[in-house]
């Protein structure tokens, strides 16, 4: 009896790998690098990916699946009902650029120019959305084939805004969170993956528990009083103000966080102050980020951030104002989950090239789909193998090798399989 128990529980797992899913997977590949190469010359800010969207929904309509657009304003869900009823999966890919200009000589390259915060910018696919993009479109295809080997229901999540919405608009998961993508039918498990431009290809890595950090997004204005700059005297000048307040914040990191506990990070990405040479400005105004793995840490850090560029003002004469926005809570990996999961990232890498990570000051808003289901997020690598200059997200020279996205399919389709079938 438990021999054939035992071949009940594996026959999907077989089927997998001696069948005509992997052989679909396999010959979807030229698909899933056209699709990748045309989101990347086409790429959209958050809450104003519509082309993306419209692509995307075309695309998941000709596989027959259910579709419903324009959920959190841009995004798209794809329902894929399997032969037997069963348990509601959701695999989930982010969609949106960076206002980052482009600077490689790929022939697919962005040459896309637009406007953000008043700065003419570049748009750039400059954290690797587009490859995400492109493997659960092809992700759809190969299960939305194979359906009759599906026990339960899949739910193809497209989500805007992960870089954030626009200020003054909601957006991201939050929103889509908010607006019920979780229910109807509910979702028992959800799955995400990020490329990494710096893990070999063919490499997956993972953590149990806190994988990604919360992220917040500060804005700190400075106020002053406006005067000639040939008379600093007869004024009060908030850019001297702000430049002590940012040396002050970092000593919030490296003299009052706990380290040795979780890694901590306050850094100002922005600042905007006057309008000419000789005039001390009224107004300076700072827009950072603060990226916390504790969060007893981060409602210290908050704190402190609060009181030290208010008390910095004041003693040079000024005044500061400090706000804060939630981005994105811990990204945590549910320990049963990640467990359960496991071998199915096993049999599509190899074990030996799936590997445990530590965590990453970088953060992800799948975090509020986890806060509400068990989830599991993992990294995909990107780098071509001997590789040893690899460029960082977020920057201009960013690029992932096309050869990494197959796995990120086969990884999608065999844990839909086990997940819903086991």
């Amino acid at each position: 009896m438990k021999y054939i128990l035992s071949l009940v529980l594996l026959l999907p797992f077989l089927s997998f790998s001696q069948g005509t899913v992997e052989k679909d997977i396999d010959a979807i590949e030229d698909k899933l690098i056209e699709w990748r190469h045309y989101f990347h010359q086409n790429p959209e800010l958050s809450n104003r990916e519509y082309k993306t969207a419209e692509k995307i929904a075309e695309h998941l309509n000709q596989l027959g699946l259910d579709v419903e657009t324009g959920i959190a304003k841009t995004g798209v869900v794809g329902v894929l009902k399997g032969a037997q009823p069963g348990k509601v999966i959701a695999l989930r890919a982010d969609i949106d650029a960076l206002p980052v200009t482009e600077r490689n000589d790929l022939p697919f390259k962005s040459e896309v120019r637009t406007t953000f915060l008043n700065t003419e910018t570049g748009v750039m696919h400059a954290c690797g959305h587009d490859t995400h993009i492109a493997i659960l479109m092809a992700t759809a295809e190969v299960l939305s084939k194979h359906k009759d080997k599906l026990k339960g229901t899949v739910k193809f999540i497209f989500q805007p805004a992960e870089e954030g919405p626009p200020p003054g608009e909601e957006g991201g998961a939050k929103l889509m969170v908010k607006e019920g993508v979780l229910d109807n039918p509910k979702v028992d498990a959800i799955f995400g993956l990020h490329i990494n431009s710096e893990t070999p290809v063919g490499t997956i890595k993972y953590k149990i528990e806190g994988i990604m950090a919360a992220v917040e997004r500060f804005v700190i204005t400075v106020k002053g009083k406006q005067t000639h700059g040939s008379q600093p005297w007869s004024g009060v000048d908030p850019i001297l103000i702000s430049a002590k307040i940012i040396d002050g914040l970092q000593t919030i990191i490296s003299r009052e966080a706990k380290l040795t506990d979780e890694a901590a990070v306050i850094t100002v990405g922005k600042i905007t102050s006057g309008t000419r040479f000789n005039i001390i400005p009224e107004s300076a105004e700072l827009i950072g980020t603060v990226r916390t793995l504790d969060p007893e840490m981060r409602e210290m850090i908050i704190e402190r951030m609060t009181e030290m560029a208010q008390t910095i003002a004041k003693a040079y004469g000024g005044e500061a104002e400090v706000t804060f926005q939630n981005n994105a809570s811990i990204t945590f990996n549910d320990p049963d989950l990640t467990q359960q999961i496991l071998p199915s990232l096993h049999k599509v890498a190899g074990k030996e090239n799936v590997e445990i990570m530590k965590a990453t000051t970088g953060g992800e808003d799948f975090s509020f789909f986890q806060e509400k289901v068990p989830g599991v997020y993992f990294f995909l690598g990107g780098m071509t193998p001997g590789n040893t200059k690899p460029y960082p997200h977020h920057t201009p020279d960013f690029r992932i090798d096309d050869s990494g996205m197959l796995l990120g399919v086969k990884a999608f389709t065999q844990i839909t399989f086990d997940y819903l079938n086991n």
